[in-house]
């Protein structure tokens, strides 16, 4: 088996089930030593998808767009264009089996790529995913995390909101926290491409995971 990652790139928009059951084949043969790790990037169309930590209260409107369960941990997220996922599918007891070090990896990573754009993305007590600082005391988030483990091999992973239409956000409660909005890159006035967001996630990645 290969150590070297797999960059895999969309440009269209991908379905859902279509994207979860190639992380299903992925995962196994990586488990069987068939396959290397990889790391997806893409973006879906407008839906919604449910953790297993998600309450039927937080889904706010459940007619608006498809509606998703998955395995992964959390809560309610949306995803849609104008959003970089990354599905990241790694061996990871080649990396020490720590599922607390692997999700605090996956924040460094997204930390730096997005100090690439100059944006200070930042760390909760208690919150999942990533923080940005607005001023008197607002807090909005900008990236979700979300992973999923079997047999140590990780799938699902992150979501970054580059430039997404935030009032779709509004059908459910993110990650079931209410007092706090979410922010995309473009909203805090910075306007990469999804190319340029790709590349800061490509060459921050060995900095964080060798």
């Amino acid at each position: 088996m290969t150590s070297a990652i797999e960059w895999r790139i969309s440009d269209g928009a991908v379905p859902y089930p279509e994207a979860l059951a190639f992380m299903e084949d992925r995962v196994e043969a990586i488990r069987r030593g068939e396959a290397g790790d990889c790391v997806w990037l893409l973006e879906h169309p407008p839906l919604y998808t449910a953790g297993t930590s998600a309450r039927p209260a937080d889904l706010l409107t459940p007619d608006r767009f498809p509606v998703y369960s998955t395995g992964r941990g959390g809560q309610y997220t949306y995803h849609g264009p104008g959003q970089r996922v990354a599905y990241v599918m790694l061996d990871l007891k080649r990396r020490g089996a720590d599922l607390r070090a692997y999700v605090h990896d996956l924040e460094e990573w997204l930390i730096r790529a997005l100090a690439r754009f100059t944006v200070k993305a930042e760390r909760r007590e208690g919150r999942v995913g990533l923080w940005v600082a607005r001023g008197d005391g607002r807090e909005d988030k900008i990236a979700a995390i979300g992973v999923r483990v079997r047999h140590w091999v990780s799938f699902h992973g992150i979501a970054l909101n580059v430039d997404p239409e935030l009032e779709h956000f509004g059908g459910i409660v993110p990650c079931g926290i209410r007092e706090h909005g979410v922010t995309s890159l473009w909203d805090l006035g910075f306007t990469p491409t999804l190319p340029e967001v790709d590349c800061a996630l490509m060459a921050t990645w060995p900095e964080v995971f060798g």
